[in-house]
């Protein structure tokens, strides 16, 4: 038996039942609290407290692009950029967590825009891609733009602008029609708009996640958690619910 390598699995229990532990503490306390920052060059971390500002996080509403049920119990309102790998990582996740838990009901998935200029120039002309897909497809095409993006871009501002109508026409639009709304640039105040309710909440890095639940309190989820976390993290939430 290698005891070095058991002796290394203990503080991962520790980690996972002390993160259930403090979730618990959370929600009683109506708060949230955590103990590292976000940074744009470390966006898996876990978030800084962003307590003070979760009353300021939009509504969801019927303009949002929602996977799911709009009615389920939970809904994850999440903070992305398109070329962010982190968010590419936490993306694939999220779809695992909705195939377990959004065929129900349960939980439903909000997507919302943080592209990081500073980081990821091209990344705000392809959210800006995805709404045109939205305009001209609906939320069902939304989603499948997003999925298609994050699934070939090597992130880091790594994918060619070329791929944006590459895209819209494996997609079936109309490329004439797509490069039109592309190039007007109508959807730009949709996007800062996002970027600034991500301010005003105190969002400083991708993918920040808010999970709101229905007696209105949040929890957030910052960071590209693993999928068995994320799932825990929601059986937590979920049995808070009377």
């Amino acid at each position: 038996m290698d005891n070095n390598k058991d002796s290394r699995l203990i503080p991962a229990s520790i980690i996972a039942a002390g993160f259930l532990i403090a979730l618990a503490v959370i929600y009683s306390k109506g708060e949230i609290s955590k103990d590292s920052k976000i940074s744009e060059s470390n966006t898996a971390a876990q978030g800084k407290s962003v307590t003070s500002g979760l009353d300021n996080l939009r509504p969801i509403d019927s303009g949002d692009h929602i996977l799911g049920n709009p009615d389920a119990v939970l809904k994850i309102v999440e903070y992305s950029d398109l070329e962010c790998p982190f968010c590419k990582t936490f993306h694939k996740t999220m779809h695992q967590i909705m195939d377990e838990y959004g065929k129900d009901g349960r939980v439903a998935w909000v997507y919302r825009h943080l592209p990081i200029a500073s980081l990821h120039p091209r990344a705000f002309k392809e959210s800006e891609a995805s709404e045109c897909a939205n305009d001209l497809g609906g939320n069902q095409k939304f989603w499948a733009y997003i999925d298609r993006i994050f699934e070939i871009t090597p992130s880091n501002n790594g994918l060619d602008p070329n791929q944006l109508l590459e895209t819209a026409r494996a997609l079936g639009f109309n490329e004439s029609d797509f490069k039109g709304c592309l190039d007007s640039g109508r959807h730009s105040k949709r996007i800062s708009e996002d970027i600034s309710n991500a301010s005003k909440i105190g969002v400083d890095g991708t993918p920040y996640s808010i999970v709101v639940l229905p007696d209105g309190k949040k929890l957030t989820l910052s960071g590209a958690r693993p999928y068995e976390e994320v799932r825990a993290f929601i059986d937590q939430a979920l049995g808070f619910i009377k």
